[in-house]
């Protein structure tokens, strides 16, 4: 399991609402190459590792606004569940974000390419989370939401 924490020079409640929406987490989390929202609870993932294609499937189990988001592994050949806290700093103008991840395998032990994966996770987590942190400061994140919004206009459109 990794854990690691960053903080954030923005409010907690623009912080969390970029957090507690797993499509995001492409955007950041290096390894992970596709999220898809089955439902408001449920979501599925994707990422390759050693050359081999991993999914699994997510439920929310914890969304306590502005608080706390929490998910585990519901289906899949990859076992991950994740746990983000969120701390108010500064009278509120920035945000400690607590990240948690952590992945296995349903089957046993894992191969030599996932075994390195899961070993690596808390460098890569501390990176992934440095790298939220430029998006977010730099609006990258809204930036994205609007250009996505207007393929979607164009498509519309056409």
């Amino acid at each position: 399991m990794a854990h690691e924490r960053i903080e954030v020079d923005l409010p907690l409640a623009k912080v969390y609402e970029l957090l507690c929406n797993p499509v995001h987490f492409t955007k950041f989390l290096e390894r992970i190459d596709k999220v898809e929202k089955v439902n408001s609870q449920t979501f599925d993932y994707t990422t390759t590792i050693g050359g081999e294609e991993f999914h699994w499937t997510t439920n929310i189990i914890d969304n306590l606004r502005n608080t706390r988001f929490a998910w585990i592994t519901i289906n899949g050949n990859l076992n991950q569940t994740g746990t983000i806290r969120f701390t108010p700093l500064d009278n509120g103008k920035r945000t400690r974000v607590d990240f948690s991840l952590d992945y296995r395998t349903f089957f046993g032990d894992a191969e030599e390419d996932l075994a390195a994966f899961i070993e690596s996770l808390s460098p890569q987590l501390k990176k992934d989370l440095v790298k939220f942190k430029e998006l977010a400061e730099t609006d990258t994140f809204k930036d994205d939401a609007v250009n996505e919004s207007k393929e979607v206009e164009n498509e519309v459109t056409a």
